[in-house]
């Protein structure tokens, strides 16, 4: 198997041919005919510009062209870049200027926007092609020769793509991959779903997420199993897919499956076709496990642990009890190392303490684009990455998570980091500081809440700081709560106390 990431897409071609490598909306695409728009696509980007070692930023959501795109810019040397399909123009502009992105593939027009238009005025000197428009992008034979070489000369080694998780300091923090990482989490993740060319998969994940790219897209070409993308996730077209397509993998958080399993056309649909589910980003209740197992026929469910900064880490296995597959999240998968340590003293912890999660091995990543600092402080001169989760490793090793030394909450399955959202809050006419903490959700499991306080003048209510804050940042950022206060609490070195304000939701 290449462990690059043109490499995949060669071999997918040769090894798996005809088969159908994905399926959306009454398309198909072969796996070689995918190696064929791929390098064509490769050839074009060349020709608009795009030289080895050079960014595209990608900004679309769930399509076959966005992945013959994304496969496009390793195809020809280049690092691909995904942004959030959500983001604003302003975020994605953002992107652009820290990457210095040679191009931007943009799908224009998703969810009723205009995102090219929009990311004209805020990056005027951006080289922005619509999505739609690559199929007639013209390249030359000596492109075509230029471009084959160029994957040649890709090494495992090289940085593959940049996947930008949003930091604690407000700066998004762009995570640096190489090709044999990125290969290496859909090989392990794979290897333990027992994924197969027969296997038929829908990606519900973005692309843009290391889920939805590395666990869905090259997960496609290593085991050479049929992909079939989601744009977004509705529960009853979902139901349909599985039905029609006899699908039988489906990842996804928690809230995905409660989803399918609360449609009304759940009782009337064929799931019987379903063999793998793999879930994980919050605590699963044992009783979803037996649901995902007896009601919608998963023989095989996994609960795993796995970070931007580290794909892949823990998985739970078969066999495991629906206890410890609820409860844990799994243990070290080949490659990988866990450790549990002082959060204070460094030290390491024997099993059964709770203390910050370490992680060492293959899939720790490179380190942050443009910021040495912040790498030396998640990354430690022996290799070990502190998550800035806290949990607890048991006599075998399986994880527990129980906590989190960051701020961050999940909504939806997003990380969403309070400091980025207060940032933009405090920017708006009227506010004189804020706070966001996450609240429980029924739905996304966590949303955001902001506490803010205004100015003695102001007349500005909830609505104003919800529509300023959509404008500003992608929707799952965007606070759902708003409460007003007259001041934060903080203790004496001016840290906000936030579990005095959890106390108070």
């Amino acid at each position: 198997m290449g462990n690059t990431v043109p490499g995949l897409v060669r071999r997918a071609a040769n090894e798996f041919g005809d088969a159908p490598a994905y399926f959306m909306d009454g398309s198909t695409l072969s796996f070689t005919e995918l190696h064929e728009q791929v390098r064509r696509t490769a050839a074009a980007f060349r020709a608009q510009g795009l030289e080895p070692g050079g960014c595209v930023v990608l900004w679309a959501p769930n399509s076959i062209e966005w992945v013959v795109a994304g496969f496009a810019v390793t195809y020809a040397g280049g690092t691909l870049v995904p942004a959030n399909s959500r983001y604003t123009a302003h975020e994605v502009s953002g992107l652009v200027e820290r990457t210095d992105a040679s191009l931007v593939i943009v799908a224009d027009g998703f969810l009723g926007k205009s995102q090219i238009a929009d990311l004209s005025a805020v990056a005027p000197n951006a080289k922005i092609l619509d999505l739609a428009d690559l199929g007639s992008l013209e390249s030359s034979d000596a492109d075509l020769a230029a471009v084959e070489a160029a994957a040649d000369a890709v090494s495992p080694d090289d940085i593959a793509d940049i996947l930008f998780s949003s930091g604690t300091t407000g700066r998004p923090k762009g995570v640096l991959s190489s090709h044999q990482q990125s290969v290496a989490s859909g090989a392990s993740w794979s290897a333990v779903g027992e994924v197969t060319s027969d296997d038929r998969y829908l990606v519900i994940s973005p692309f843009f997420h290391s889920y939805g790219y590395k666990i869905g897209a090259l997960t496609g070409l290593i085991r050479g199993c049929t992909i079939y993308p989601m744009a977004t996730f509705d529960a009853d077209a979902a139901l349909d897919l599985i039905a029609a397509e006899r699908i039988t993998m489906v990842p996804g958080a928690p809230a995905i499956f409660l989803g399918l399993l609360e449609s009304p056309k759940f009782p009337t649909t064929d799931t019987s076709s379903l063999r793998f589910a793999n879930t994980g980003a919050a605590n699963v209740p044992v009783a979803l496990v037996e649901r995902l197992q007896t009601e919608l026929s998963f023989d095989l469910v996994i609960t795993a642990f796995g970070m931007t900064e580290c794909v892949v880490a823990t998985m739970c296995r078969r066999g495991d009890a629906d206890e410890t597959i609820a409860t844990t999240c799994g243990k070290a998968i080949d490659g990988m190392e866990t450790a549990i340590a002082n959060p204070e003293t460094g030290e390491h912890l024997p099993a059964g303490e709770e203390g910050e999660l370490l992680l060492r091995g293959s899939q720790v990543m490179l380190g942050y684009l443009d910021d040495p600092a912040a790498t030396a402080e998640a990354i430690d001169a022996d290799g070990w990455l502190h998550t800035g989760d806290v949990g607890v490793l048991d006599e075998r090793g399986y994880l527990r998570i129980t906590d989190r030394l960051k701020d961050m909450y999940i909504c939806g399955g997003f990380n969403v980091y309070p400091a980025e959202v207060e940032q933009a809050l405090v920017r708006l006419d009227g506010v004189v500081d804020a706070a966001v903490i996450g609240i429980p959700d029924d739905r996304l499991g966590e949303v955001g809440k902001a506490f803010v306080v205004r100015r003695p003048d102001s007349d500005l209510d909830a609505d104003a700081v919800i529509a300023f804050a959509r404008e500003r940042l992608a929707n799952f950022k965007a606070p759902r709560e708003v409460a007003f206060v007259d001041a934060l609490p903080r203790n004496l070195s001016g840290k906000v106390l936030k579990n005095d304000l959890r106390s108070t939701s």
